[in-house]
């Protein structure tokens, strides 16, 4: 049961804020001379107006029962959940015995201005309270909050993966936080994650994006935020763009197919109307056999969200397989990217079962741990440079660099195994 007065008063603190006090009750009769209060009810109200009396939501409970009344007193018991507010720096600052701005100096590194003794001293006040400080109040304080926003295309791919890992290791060492965004190949979906980032005020961003286009990204631009293009470039947006050399890989990938004996050589890539970089590796084999004065077979497009689309891809190059091997011949099918391989060699082991590798060639830009297992030939990415090198441009230019958009293509690395034996 819960008991509480009738008797309500109002007082007024200091300061002219008018509090209202709920004295606990019923309580005994107060003795005569009281004035119709008891000691308890004075103490109350005497207390409110010397605005030193706070109001528990606690529950009462009965104490002592006297003819149908009840003495309530609050329950203060360990099991009630704790209200404690976290730690402030001024907490800090009182139990190191020092002023809050030598405990800022401290949390901002500058531990140099201060002694020994007193670093110490607030290191330790700081373990007692367990502060932790609000890293987003600090960040608008000082106008940077070290966010660092990364759009990733497809978080499925290896490729994203490998690269992310590059990007968290270079965060850490720079003193960024990353912000990753999967768009999950939606173009819509790349456009939202742009607008929202911006909100986020990060401090720099890194896109590696599907359809993205420049009017989406303008207001970056327009807020002062440094971006960094990572494999493929944005029409119209000019940044800093770190990938794969694709002209290199491309010439490195033929060069070893045509040492091997190929001659009919043929290039399977998803849709690249709206990707650059898969459009750079199509046009670059084209180029490339066209220099060689070898044939330029159609192009076989692969769109691996289109089952049906897809399926007559797949009967395309089922097509090409059989005719290489009617004139006694493989047919060398080149993979634009780790996502092709895996689909077209989960197609031709359907078809040929596990010696399927006797009826067609396969090599692939990407080199995930799956082509290890099975003997695939592929062209491997400098993955992990091209996160940490993304980070660091973006970094430099946060830090003011200037100057006109840096291009970084680096060299893949040929790792041959069985699938292009001849």
């Amino acid at each position: 049961m819960i008991a509480r007065s009738s008797h309500r008063r109002t007082g007024r603190a200091a300061g002219g804020v008018v509090r209202r006090a709920s004295v606990p009750g019923p309580v005994r009769p107060a003795p005569s001379g009281s004035g119709g209060r008891s000691g308890r009810a004075r103490s109350t109200i005497a207390a409110t107006r010397a605005g030193r009396l706070s109001y528990p939501t606690t529950k009462v409970r009965p104490q002592t029962k006297r003819r149908g009344s009840y003495v309530a007193r609050h329950d203060l018991s360990d099991s009630q959940p704790s209200t404690q507010r976290p730690a402030t720096i001024s907490d800090v600052a009182r139990e190191a015995g020092t002023g809050k701005t030598s405990v800022s100096r401290y949390l901002n590194g500058e531990t140099h201005v201060l002694s020994a003794d007193l670093r110490q001293r607030i290191e330790a006040a700081i373990a007692r309270l367990n502060y932790r400080p609000n890293q987003m109040a600090r960040g608008l304080k000082r106008g940077r909050n070290r966010l660092l926003g990364m759009l990733a295309a497809d978080l499925t791919n290896p490729y994203t993966v490998e690269v992310l890992q590059g990007v968290e290791a270079a965060c850490h060492a720079l003193g960024y936080m990353p912000l990753i965004c999967h768009a999950a190949n939606e173009v819509e979906m790349e456009r939202r994650f742009l607008q929202l980032l911006t909100t986020y005020r990060v401090e720099g961003l890194i896109v590696n994006a599907l359809g993205a286009e420049e009017d989406a990204l303008r207001p970056l631009r327009g807020g002062g935020i440094p971006a960094v293009l990572v494999d493929r470039t944005v029409e119209g947006f000019e940044a800093d763009l770190i990938g794969l050399d694709n002209t290199d890989a491309i010439e490195t990938a033929l060069a070893h197919l045509i040492a091997r004996g190929f001659e009919a050589i043929h290039f399977i890539v998803q849709p690249f109307e709206r990707v650059s970089s898969r459009r750079l590796r199509e046009a670059a084999f084209r180029a490339a056999l066209d220099a060689r004065g070898l044939p330029v077979p159609p192009t076989i497009v692969l769109d691996l969200n289109e089952p049906a689309t897809a399926a007559a891809a797949l009967a395309d190059l089922d097509a090409r397989v059989d005719d290489a091997l009617r004139h006694g011949a493989r047919a060398a099918l080149f993979a634009a990217n780790g996502p092709v391989a895996l689909a077209i060699a989960r197609h031709l082991r359907a078809r040929f079962g596990p010696a399927w590798q006797e009826k067609a060639a396969l090599l692939s830009i990407d080199d995930p741990e799956w082509a290890e297992l099975i003997g695939i030939t592929t062209i491997r990415q400098p993955t992990y440079e091209i996160g940490y090198k993304a980070v660091e441009f973006v970094h430099e230019r946060i830090d003011g660099a200037g100057g006109d958009p840096r291009v970084a293509l680096l060299r893949g690395e040929l790792v041959v195994r069985a699938s292009t034996a001849s």
